[in-house]
């Protein structure tokens, strides 16, 4: 079965940087598109970010456009997020997402395949 595995998240000064891997597992990864989404305690899980099956296409949310970066490793089976000038506000627990088609999406209903999450703590 597909499996998706983050890791990376941690705490971090306001302004510094982390970088998220999601391990892929169980189908071609090569195949999909994959995407970044995170939940805030209390809040509904958000788009961050999302990569098309080559990692020629990408898309960001508002919130992160400029700050991050979404990449892939088609060879390593592995999706990335650099997250670099951290603000308080990008605190979530950050999970990784698989699609069913080839081409990147912000809606979280595209995605059918999760990960387990990993948290990130931004410290003012």
């Amino acid at each position: 079965q597909v499996q998706l595995v983050e890791s990376g998240g941690g705490l971090v000064q306001a302004g510094g940087s982390l970088r998220l891997s999601c391990a892929a597992s169980g189908r071609t990864f090569s195949n999909y598109a994959m995407a970044w989404f995170r939940q805030a305690p209390g809040k509904q899980r958000d788009f961050v970010a999302t990569i098309g099956w080559s990692g020629r296409s990408t898309m960001y949310a508002d919130s992160v456009r400029g700050r991050f970066t979404i990449s892939r490793d088609n060879a390593e089976n592995t999706l990335y997020l650099q997250m670099n000038s951290l603000k308080p506000e990008d605190t979530a627990v950050y999970y990784c997402a698989g699609s069913s088609g080839p081409y990147g999406s912000s809606r979280i209903f595209d995605f059918n395949f999760w990960g387990q999450g990993t948290q990130v703590t931004v410290a003012s």
